[in-house]
């Protein structure tokens, strides 16, 4: 699993412009789901994000997780952040999981960033044609792949 983290002072999300989530504090989370991805990951990478320490604290350090500023978030499933590259100029999507073993990964994702945060989550519409707003507040954006926990 790839995510890419966007700490942000608002976000929507909007499906044929119908505006599906908003949020304002909190976190924008753009979520690859590969084939190699499983159960475990989901359950380290939504640990791992709810308590990244992204957020100022009194003395505007950032010292304190989304989860104790008590922000929001979103979560948008994004395949293209498996692309390869290497070759030639179009993208090959060949890593990323079929929507058969995505969804239900995307699905028990957003249930244990749920379970971590202890409120419900934004979400996009998993394969809709979606247009993301944000305002990065830092900027603070991180890129964390479960398939490389440094």
């Amino acid at each position: 699993m790839r995510a890419v983290i966007q700490r942000v002072s608002q976000a929507s999300v909007t499906v044929e412009e119908k505006c599906v989530s908003e949020i304002q504090s909190g976190v924008l989370v753009l979520l690859g789901i590969e084939e190699a991805d499983t159960q475990e990951d989901v359950n380290w990478l939504a640990a791992k994000i709810t308590n990244l320490r992204i957020f100022g604290d009194e003395k505007g350090v950032m010292n304190v997780s989304v989860k104790e500023a008590d922000g929001d978030c979103i979560v948008v499933s994004q395949f293209t952040l498996h692309a390869l590259t290497k070759k030639g100029n179009r993208p090959s999507y060949i890593r990323a999981a079929r929507p058969e073993q995505a969804i239900p990964l995307y699905e028990a994702f957003i249930q244990q960033m749920e379970k971590e945060l202890g409120k419900k989550i934004g979400t996009g519409v998993f394969g809709a044609d979606m247009k993301v707003r944000l305002l990065n507040d830092g900027p603070v954006t991180l890129i964390i792949d479960t398939k490389n926990k440094e």
